[in-house]
């Protein structure tokens, strides 16, 4: 990936990859779970604290057949099966995963089952050599394949089911007498038919045990991510003007009959209920939006926001941890940051709640049926009373009463006649220059 962040951890949809693997993997409710690493185990640390996960670190990196036997010791005492998979394939499904297990605890008891995929380019995978009742005749790596074995479509994606007892007893006997100098994985299988104990294959579509190993791939397991995501949003009931352009996180939810505009962005921890418009270029991120809210064009919800029903954010509008009650709205060119809006309260364009004084963070609270004139600044921590009106153009420092007019603006004043004084002198001046 040539970077500093561990490629496991690069995100797709928002959320790192092996966290993707690690969510379906929950699904089976696994007794354990050990992360088998190479380099960087300072950042899986740091990603999976508090998990329950044991990292073990393969070093130095002797093949795949290595990289599992690192995990015997936080296997120890486990005798139940023990299924094999790569922080760089994320979108193996739970029910796949159920496959394999469910295959190694058939009534003919294999000794491992692998999961085998047919590319469309088989390129220098491994082959599964198998016969018509999916019975493992040979596994073998593509450079030691003969141009027969090559020549066989089912390759072998790595994922494997193997019962503790079996795995780490077939590991000690693998050697490295291949043309990579390296342990093999797959040998565990010929090593068991050699016992005469034979293994199974499964099948599965190429695209789930699809492998990220650089920016490319990763640009194209997101680009198929999100076709994915659009396609069950419409069939949920979200209707996408221009599907293409719009982009889901792994978490985001929308309701039924939500119109999203162009080239909206919803990033992690957003709540879309039904009836809801976002217009186009909005971007959301921690954001929950409530029936029959409108949002946009051209807003930006950051983490906290929280939009009532029927209220309203429009072009050029931010709103951080701030929620909006009912009907109220801010329609243009507003910053909203630690505040809380009455239900019907109505903020003006280009007003701000000044929420930083460079140390810390301080609240607004804006009353139900406020009416906030634009281009004013609520300096926090301050509380607008219900119904009060802040006239435009005002700094607002101190609290103000329901139903009370605040203006905090200089007197106006008017000189008869300067402007055409000024015109006239300044004509003169650049006629004579």
């Amino acid at each position: 990936m040539k970077s500093d962040l561990h490629k496991v951890l690069h995100p797709i949809a928002g959320r790192p990859m092996l966290m993707h693997l690690l969510a379906s993997l929950q699904e089976l409710a696994p007794e354990r779970t050990v992360v088998v690493v190479g380099s960087g185990r300072e950042q899986l640390e740091k990603a999976l604290a508090g998990r329950g996960i044991d990292i073990v670190v393969q070093d130095p990196q002797l093949g795949t057949g290595h990289a599992v036997q690192q995990a015997e010791a936080a296997l120890a005492g486990f005798d139940g099966d023990v299924l094999i998979l790569y922080g760089d394939v994320p979108f193996v499904s739970a029910a796949t995963m159920r496959r394999l297990v469910d295959r190694l605890d058939g009534s003919d008891a294999p000794a491992a089952v692998v999961l085998g995929f047919r590319p469309d380019d088989p390129v220098a995978y491994g082959r599964v050599i198998a016969d018509i009742g999916g019975r493992v005749v040979k596994m073998i790596e593509f450079k030691d394949a003969s141009p027969e074995e090559r020549a066989v479509t089912l390759c072998n994606s790595g994922l494997m089911a193997v019962r503790s007892r079996d795995l780490f007893a077939l590991l000690g006997r693998v050697t490295n007498d291949n043309a990579a100098g390296e342990y093999y994985l797959p040998d565990i299988v010929m090593l068991a038919g050699a016992d005469g104990r034979a293994s199974a294959v499964i099948e599965t579509a190429a695209e789930e045990v699809a492998g990220i190993n650089s920016r490319a791939e990763l640009a194209e397991q997101e680009r198929a991510w999100q076709q994915r995501r659009r396609t069950q949003a419409m069939a949920d009931g979200a209707t996408l003007i221009e599907p293409e352009t719009v982009w889901f996180s792994y978490d985001t939810k929308l309701g039924r009959d939500v119109t999203v505009e162009p080239n909206v962005w919803f990033g992690p921890g957003v709540t879309i209920e039904d009836g809801v418009t976002i217009h186009g270029f909005s971007h959301l991120e921690g954001a929950y939006v409530a029936s029959g809210a409108e949002v946009g064009p051209y807003a930006r919800l950051r983490p906290g926001a929280e939009l009532g029903r029927k209220s309203k954010v429009g072009n050029f509008v931010e709103v951080k941890k701030a929620r909006l009650g009912e009907g109220a709205k801010a329609n243009h060119l507003t910053y909203l940051g630690d505040a809380e809006i009455g239900a019907g309260a109505n903020i003006g364009a280009g007003t701000i709640t000044c929420n930083y004084d460079g140390f810390f963070k301080y609240r607004t609270e804006i009353g139900e049926g406020a009416f906030i004139g634009s281009n004013s600044a609520l300096v926090a921590p301050v509380k607008i009373g219900g119904g009060a009106i802040v006239g435009a153009g005002s700094v607002i420092t101190g609290d103000v009463e329901p139903d009370a007019l605040a203006l905090g603006r200089g007197d106006q004043k008017a000189k008869s006649g300067w402007a055409a004084k000024f015109r006239a002198m300044m004509q003169a001046r650049k006629k004579a220059g």
